[in-house]
């Protein structure tokens, strides 16, 4: 199979793909049987599909007499056996122990979701049933798309997850809480009623009627306006040496503005992490996720989610390490943007699970629902 030494190191210095442009960028099947990739000829194309296809069926290593009986082409299992040697030694499948079967690389399952996956348009039932689960009619956009994730979840068998916008209502109350020295809770009431809470750190040995006196002093300045729009008039004020706050009312003031305002906002969704753990069938792995999830709750973390999806127009699907997030744990993310009115992206829509999620009907769900989202956002 001529040039296949060369395919791991064209697709593996090759960066996450994206399936983007147009108003449904996704369903660009291809005739089976045809690889259109460069090395490789449509006898590999079609073993290669026939592993990966089986891989994401069952979890277990394809043989050579399994192919046979599963290919549209007449081989042998002698010439099956050669063809996978050469797709292994071109570093698209590998053989997890001596005399098994061969499963997809990173690189292979990358080559396959590129140029061989044919995506299935969603058919009336799901459309329907995805719209009606991301209605937001009386419900809150963060319920709304809490629901969503959990739909993303069940769908695919894995973890869903969002990054929703910041909120940018105007406030309508906001309030410092006591909770142990040294930490506070700010709860934050929107001009439409929603709530949303965040743990500051304050100094240690405030009194009560300092927190009475924050909650007051902000509460007589917030007059409809946004969390940031009230921070630049705190600022000049204090600035301005115009209040009666002493020194560490001030600076819980200061500080309680600065985890709203700024910084990227917004939050992490993450529905159905235990999804992710059932796939688990080694510790070092379970390891990995549990380092996933820590990281998943940074806030630095929903800012590279929202550059990855912004790459491209449409879903974008990372596999291994392509991502950053993770490294060796066996896992795939596929996620796509959603905008505003103003076609803006806001945030972003997907699920994280097994290399092994099935992408044919994973893809279409994600790109679909982002798009509706967006219709609600709009």
């Amino acid at each position: 199979m001529k040039g296949q030494r060369d395919l791991a190191r064209e697709f593996g210095a090759k960066g996450a793909g994206g399936l983007g442009g147009g108003a449904s960028p996704l369903f660009t099947g291809r005739p089976a049987g045809r690889s259109g990739l460069p090395g490789l000829d449509s006898r590999g194309a079609a073993i290669l599909r026939q592993v990966v296809e089986m891989y994401v069926e069952t979890g277990e290593p394809v043989g050579s007499r399994t192919l046979s009986r599963r290919l549209p082409l007449t081989l042998s299992p002698a010439t099956i056996r050669n063809a996978m040697a050469d797709l292994e030694e071109a570093g698209l499948l590998y053989a997890p122990h001596t005399s098994a079967g061969r499963l997809p690389t990173e690189q292979g399952l990358r080559l396959f979701v590129d140029g061989l996956l044919e995506f299935g348009d969603l058919s009336e039932e799901d459309r329907e049933a995805i719209a009606i689960r991301c209605a937001a009619a009386g419900r809150s956009m963060e319920e709304t798309l809490s629901e969503a994730g959990q739909m993303l979840s069940g769908l695919a068998g894995a973890a869903g997850l969002v990054v929703a916008p910041k909120t940018e209502a105007a406030i309508r109350h906001i309030e410092f809480v006591a909770l142990s020295p040294g930490r506070a809770l700010v709860v934050l009431v929107n001009a439409h009623g929603q709530v949303e809470n965040r743990v500051i750190e304050v100094p240690a040995g405030l009194p009560p009627s300092a927190f009475t006196q924050a909650s007051n002093f902000l509460n007589a300045r917030l007059s409809g306006r946004t969390l940031e729009e009230t921070r630049g008039v705190v600022a000049e004020e204090i600035q301005a040496n115009r209040t009666a706050l002493d020194a560490l009312t001030q600076q819980m003031v200061e500080q309680g503005l600065a985890t709203w305002a700024g910084g990227g906002g917004g939050s992490l969704i993450l529905r159905g992490q235990a999804r992710l753990l059932e796939n688990v069938d080694q510790i070092a792995r379970l390891q990995e996720i549990q380092a996933l999830f820590e990281r998943l709750e940074a806030q630095e973390t929903m800012l590279r989610l929202l550059e990855l999806a912004q790459r491209g127009q449409g879903v974008q699907i990372f596999i291994g390490a392509e991502s950053g997030l993770f490294t060796s744990a066996g896992l795939s993310m596929v996620v796509a943007p959603f905008r505003d009115g103003q076609e803006q992206i806001v945030g972003a829509i997907g699920v994280i699970g097994p290399t092994r999620i099935n992408y044919g009907r994973v893809i279409p769900v994600v790109d679909y629902t982002a798009r509706v989202i967006g219709r609600l956002l709009g």
